[in-house]
């Protein structure tokens, strides 16, 4: 899925669900809370670095945020599962890295938005482990494109 307003071409996949369906156990809290594999294609020419933005807009208390990971080389267009590539910040588990989907029992199916952004800049000048407002700060003014991937996931 795309932004209205970005280049076309930029596109994002996340691998072992469709759009919009649901993200495998594996995945998740309930599984083995391993970062799927991701590809992407058609980021613009002049693009210097990668960002990954994971959230859960469902969340009961606000947005939450699973995974932060920026200073992602231009070179890169995927990143296997379990990826350690690129500078990672701290997620709304405490932790650095990827936190999986753990959304409360009962509380219905969650959408988990995963957002790329093709950069300007080979590197933020941030440290690892910032926390999500800080990271929007370093963004700002520096996203070239945005290419977005949804899934969903509910415990029961």
């Amino acid at each position: 899925m795309l932004l209205v307003g970005w280049p076309m071409s930029f596109q994002l996949t996340v691998a072992g669900f469709a759009e919009g369906a649901t993200i495998p156990r594996r995945h998740t809290c309930e599984g083995e809370d391993v970062s799927p594999a991701l590809k992407w294609s058609g980021a613009p020419a002049e693009t210097r670095s990668f960002a990954l933005i994971m959230d859960d807009p469902d969340a009961p208390g606000g947005t939450w945020n699973h995974w932060l990971l920026y200073d992602i080389p231009a070179a890169t267009s995927a990143l296997p599962e379990a990826a350690k590539l690129g500078v990672s910040g701290t997620n709304d588990f405490g932790r650095s890295g990827y936190g999986g989907p753990c959304p409360p029992r009962r509380h219905g199916p969650h959408r988990y938005f995963f957002k790329l952004m093709a950069l300007k800049v080979p590197s933020l000048g941030i440290r690892a482990g910032v926390e999500r407002a800080q990271l929007d700060q370093a963004l700002m003014g520096q996203v070239l494109a945005e290419a977005r991937y949804m899934g969903r996931y509910e415990r029961k």
